[in-house]
């Protein structure tokens, strides 16, 4: 939906139920950052975390103190609770400050949210994979002490390294690249994986030749296609849905159902993919993050930590979405104007 579009979009009535049913979906992106923000700060900068905070003050019961906090440690504690707080009372600032804002002005906007931090990740995924298959591919064949000399060579050999002074930097730039471009680009990472399988069977088949890396990229751009596509194709109405019930919906019985498919599966889906997955140093996310970890394929590329953190992304993008989709349902079912025509599905 257009800047244009979202203008013409009349006040919503009932300001203040509306209001409420803002806060809770932007309070629960609030959130979702909130927490996001603690496990950087508590893993990264080893700073004590909301649990070390309640510990230290025994909020647990006794036997809990766990190991005290000094002076500093506890203020960073209480500033990482305050977090919550404060990105949630932004939030209802936000909301009774444009208190007749229509619910589909905020869906919009949570769209073209989730839509950026999906384009950063898909242009991370190409410029990563490249630059890191033409590193692997020197590397394995002895070209790449004569590009960056003995020394980087053998630091490029450490996940830490190549993590942190390539791909990182690469993020950054994707994220740039992002901000000014408006292309998915679905259909060219889709061809990308077709192009990298390809080339596979005509080095083995033609010349004899394949490496650990040509088949680690395949997986690591397949692994981004699905992930990362998951919460456009909601967006598009494209997931497969099991219609023998949904299609026989009126309108507002199907508003009902994805208010109360958002609200009761989807988000809290999301929310046990990221507390399960980065609740500690040892999950199944954060573990791999830590570690930059890699695959014991020798010269294979050094993106296996980054394939774990696909789970972040599509967790991320998919909670953004849902709660998009939740006001987008909410509207359908407070009349609100501006409701999109379905999409148009071709005829078998």
């Amino acid at each position: 939906m257009t800047a244009t579009a979202l203008e013409d979009i009349p006040a919503a009535k009932g300001p203040l139920s509306a209001i409420l049913i803002r806060i809770a979906a932007l309070g629960i992106v609030a959130a979702m950052f909130a927490f996001l923000i603690n496990n950087y700060l508590t893993l990264w900068q080893d700073w004590p975390g909301i649990s070390g905070l309640f510990a230290h003050l025994g909020w647990f019961g006794p036997g809990t103190s766990g190991k005290p906090l000094e002076g500093g440690g506890v203020t960073l504690g209480w500033i990482q609770l305050l977090l919550y707080v404060v990105l949630v009372g932004l939030v209802a600032v936000y909301t009774f400050s444009t208190g007749r804002q229509p619910l589909r002005v905020d869906s919009a906007r949570l769209s073209a949210m989730a839509a950026f931090i999906i384009r950063a990740a898909f242009w991370s995924v190409l410029l990563i994979g490249l630059v890191d298959a033409v590193i692997s591919f020197l590397r394995v064949e002895g070209f790449l002490a004569s590009f960056v000399g003995q020394k980087l060579e053998t630091d490029l050999g450490l996940s830490e390294i190549r993590g942190t002074y390539v791909h990182l930097p690469l993020i950054a730039v994707s994220v740039i690249i992002a901000a000014f471009t408006r292309s998915l680009g679905f259909t060219w990472l889709a061809l990308l994986v077709v192009v990298a399988e390809l080339q596979i069977v005509i080095a083995r088949f033609i010349f004899s030749y394949e490496q650990a890396f040509m088949g680690d990229l395949v997986r690591f751009w397949y692994a981004a296609l699905f992930l990362f596509a998951s919460a456009y194709t909601l967006t598009e109405e494209g997931h497969v849905r099991v219609d023998v019930i949904y299609t026989g919906f009126s309108e507002r019985g199907k508003a009902w159902a994805n208010t109360i498919g958002c609200l009761f599966l989807g988000i809290p889906l999301c929310w046990v993919i990221l507390s399960m997955g980065m609740a500690g140093k040892a999950t199944v996310i954060n573990s791999p993050l830590l570690s930059f970890e890699t695959s014991q394929s020798g010269f294979g590329l050094y993106v296996k930590y980054l394939m774990a953190g696909f789970l972040a992304v599509f967790a991320v993008s998919m909670m953004i979405q849902f709660a998009s989709y939740f006001l987008s349902a909410v509207a359908d079912l407070r009349n609100e104007p501006g409701k999109a025509p379905p999409p148009e599905h071709p005829a078998p």
